[in-house]
């Protein structure tokens, strides 16, 4: 199976007010790549099966409201997606608690070809008008699965590739409603989001 490499991703997502890099407990332990004991574990690998798990229809990339933002998250980080291009708004709810991770922009494909596209990749974000600070992941063999009709890799199955994109980690958001603003480029490509997250109130036991 072969991935749509010509074709780089932004993924938008909540952040914590503040802003900066989750706790070391929840985010880093769990997506750090360089932790990961094998390409699978990565965040970057996380993510891209992630959005290749459902057909375009229903896929949070080709979403144009944030109304498909809930398919198939994990249940021990909260992923968003961005666009194939061009700017949308869309409004999510968040579960209460949940680290968050995103990139500004994305790519998989060769090692060649993506250190091409890093290097005049760039993004920023923005959460309730603060300012987020990216880290860049440049060194990450991921194994992507995807389901028969998805978007990005437009197969059934796994396959291997490199990844690459500028990523945001995140401690998870206070219940409420928050503004995001994220927007990413390399080369010719722009991409963004306009994001409403609301994030729900923590149940009462």
């Amino acid at each position: 199976m072969s991935l749509r490499s010509a074709v780089p991703l932004l993924l938008a997502v909540g952040l914590l007010a503040g802003c900066g890099v989750a706790q070391e407990s929840n985010v880093d332990r769990i997506a750090s790549p360089k932790s990961a004991a094998s390409a699978v574990e990565t965040i970057q690998g996380r993510w891209w099966t992630w959005a290749a798990s459902e057909g375009e229809s229903t896929n949070p990339v080709t979403d144009t409201t944030g109304e498909f933002c809930d398919r198939n998250q994990p249940e021990d980080v909260w992923f968003l997606a961005g666009t194939f291009g061009g700017t949308l708004q869309r409004t999510c709810r968040v579960p209460a608690g949940r680290p968050m991770v995103f990139p500004l922009v994305n790519r998989v494909c060769s090692e060649a070809v993506c250190k091409e596209f890093m290097a005049t990749a760039e993004g920023r974000a923005t959460l309730d008008g603060k300012p987020v600070t990216p880290e860049r992941m440049e060194d990450d063999n991921v194994a992507v699965t995807g389901v028969a009709g998805n978007p990005l890799t437009g197969e059934e199955g796994t396959a291997t590739s490199y990844a690459c994109g500028i990523w945001v980690r995140l401690q998870p958001l206070q219940p409420g409603r928050h503004t995001l603003t994220v927007r990413g480029s390399s080369g010719d490509f722009r991409t963004g989001v306009d994001y409403t997250l609301i994030v729900e109130a923590e149940q009462q036991a």
